[in-house]
C-alpha cells in the first residue's frame, strides 16, 4: 500500500513529464479527468458567441456545389449582453464594514476596505467584470485569480474565460483545487509555436500549493510536451507554497441554476446551453429570410440551351451566361422557343419569416427566463435595467438570482486579496496586516 502510495504521489507532483509523452489533450494530463462532453459544450458555445459557423453548402443554376456565409442571430451574444448588463455596471459600491459595531466601522475594517478599494481601482475591476460577465454568461464560467507582482508589491487579477479552467476537486462548497491555462504564441520568422502554461492550485497537508507546468506544441490544437518555464517566464517559480489561507486564490463564478446536463460536474451551463434547438431555429430561419432577401426569392425558368455545359456543333464550349453564385434559374426545356427565360418569383414573404422569428424569440425568452417582449424582430426597443427592476417581473427575478452568484464571488474575492496580502512580505512588511472580515 505505501509503495502504491508512493508512485501516486510521484506523478501528482512530477506531472506528465515522468512518461516524455505529448500532451495531446488537456485530459492527458493524469491530475485532469473532465468529461470530454463538458469540453466540447464549452468550445461549441465558444464558436457560437464568436458567430464561428460552418458556410452553408448549395447547388447552383449550373448545378455545381457552391458556399456561402450561414447568416445568423448571435441570441448567444445578445442575451449574454442583455443579463450583464441588468446585474451589474460600474456604478456598483463595494463596501467593507464591521457588521457587529451597530454600523460603526472599526480601524481594521477600515483599513480592509481602503486595501481593497485601491486593489480593486489599480485592476479596473468594476470595468472589468462588466466586460467579462457577458462572456461568462454565454460560455459558463469565469476565473480570477489574484497574484503579487513582486516587482511592484501590487496585487494583480488574472482572468480566465470557462475554455481557460479546469477543476480538479469539488463538493457542496464549490471548486476546492483547480487548473488555469494560458497560451502564448510565439513566431520564429513564419512557424508559430504555442506555448500553454497550466497553473495547478491544490492543497497537500492544509498547504496551499501552486505547481506551474509549462508545454510547447506547433500546434494549437495540442499541449504538447513539458519544457522548461524558463523558455518563456524567466523567474517563475515552478512550485509555490502559501500558508495561512482558508479558501483558494482562485475565485470561480457561474451563472445562476443547475448543471442539468451533467449534473455531476461542477462547472456552470451558459444561459443559452438549454436553448440550442432554439437557437438553431432562429437562425436557420434568418439564415433563410437573409438569402431570399439577397436572391429576390427569384425563381426563373430558363431554356435547357442557355445552362448548357455541352460543346456546341463546331465543338467550342458554351460561355456560361449566368452569375455561377446564384441558384435562382432552374433549367426547362421551352416547347415554343419563343419565351428562352420565364420569371415565375413570388414576393419575399417578409412577415412570415418576421413571425416565425419572433415566435421562436417567445420561446427562447420562455427558456431564458426573461419577461415576454424581452427579444424581438421587428424593432422594439428593450427594457431598460431601471425599468426591469422596477418591475416584479419574471425578468426581475432572474436577475436577482444572478445577483446573488455575483455577490458571493465578490466576497470570496474580497477574502482571497486579503489573505494572499497578509500571507505575503513584500520589503519586509507584509502587504496588509489587519482583520480580515468574515462574510
Amino acid at each position: 500500500m505505501k509503495i502504491i502510495d508512493t508512485i501516486k504521489k510521484w506523478f501528482k507532483k512530477g506531472g506528465y513529464a515522468l512518461t516524455g509523452q505529448t500532451l495531446k489533450s488537456i485530459n492527458d494530463h493524469p491530475k485532469i479527468n473532465i468529461s470530454p462532453d463538458e469540453l466540447a459544450r464549452i468550445e461549441r458555445n465558444l464558436r457560437q458567441y464568436e458567430g464561428n459557423y460552418p458556410k452553408v453548402e448549395y447547388v447552383n443554376s449550373m448545378g455545381d456545389k457552391r458556399k456561402r456565409d450561414y447568416m445568423h442571430l448571435n441570441l448567444r451574444k445578445l442575451s449574454a449582453d442583455v443579463l450583464s448588463g441588468l446585474v451589474f455596471n460600474e456604478q456598483c459600491e463595494i463596501n467593507i464594514s464591521d457588521a457587529n459595531d451597530d454600523g460603526n466601522k472599526s480601524n481594521s475594517y477600515k483599513s480592509a476596505h481602503e486595501f481593497i478599494q485601491h486593489v480593486f481601482e489599480h485592476n479596473r475591476f468594476k470595468k472589468n467584470l462588466a466586460d467579462y460577465l457577458e462572456p461568462m454568461f454565454a460560455l459558463g464560467g469565469l476565473t480570477v485569480r489574484p497574484y503579487v507582482d513582486m516587482a511592484t508589491g501590487e496585487i494583480e487579477f488574472s482572468w480566465a474565460l470557462a475554455n481557460a479552467f479546469y477543476p480538479l476537486r469539488s463538493n457542496s462548497n464549490g471548486i476546492s483545487e483547480g487548473v488555469m491555462k494560458s497560451v502564448t504564441t510565439k513566431y520564429d520568422g513564419d512557424k508559430a509555436e504555442y506555448y500553454t502554461l497550466l497553473e495547478f492550485h491544490e492543497w497537500e497537508n492544509g498547504l496551499y500549493t501552486i505547481t506551474n507546468e509549462l508545454y510547447k506544441s506547433e500546434s494549437i490544437n495540442e499541449i504538447g510536451k513539458q519544457v522548461s518555464l524558463e523558455e518563456i517566464y524567466e523567474g517563475l517559480e515552478k512550485q509555490t507554497t502559501i500558508q495561512g489561507l482558508t479558501r483558494p486564490l482562485f475565485n470561480y463564478l457561474k451563472p445562476s441554476g443547475f448543471n442539468n446536463i451533467n449534473p455531476h460536474s461542477p462547472l456552470g451551463l451558459g444561459i443559452c446551453d438549454n436553448s440550442i434547438p432554439t437557437l438553431k431555429d432562429i437562425n436557420d430561419t434568418y439564415d433563410q429570410f437573409a438569402w431570399e432577401k439577397k436572391m429576390g426569392q427569384r425563381t426563373v425558368f430558363v431554356d435547357d440551351s442557355m445552362l448548357s455545359i455541352l460543346p456546341d456543333e463546331a465543338g467550342n464550349m458554351p460561355k456560361q451566361v449566368f452569375d455561377p453564385d446564384v441558384n435562382v434559374f432552374k433549367s426547362m426545356r421551352m416547347s415554343d422557343g419563343k419565351e428562352p427565360v420565364k420569371d415565375v418569383t413570388n414576393d419575399i414573404r417578409t412577415e412570415q419569416y418576421i413571425s416565425a422569428i419572433n415566435q421562436s424569440l417567445r420561446t427562447l425568452e420562455m427558456e431564458l427566463k426573461l419577461s415576454v417582449g424581452t427579444f424581438s424582430f421587428d424593432g422594439r426597443s428593450m427594457k431598460t435595467a431601471t425599468e426591469v427592476v422596477s418591475e416584479n417581473d419574471l425578468t426581475y427575478r432572474t436577475r436577482n438570482d444572478h445577483v446573488y452568484e455575483v455577490e458571493q464571488f465578490i466576497k470570496g474575492l474580497v477574502v482571497s486579496v486579503l489573505e494572499l496580502a497578509k500571507a505575503t512580505n513584500f520589503n519586509g512588511k507584509k502587504l496588509f496586516d489587519g482583520d480580515i472580515p468574515t462574510f
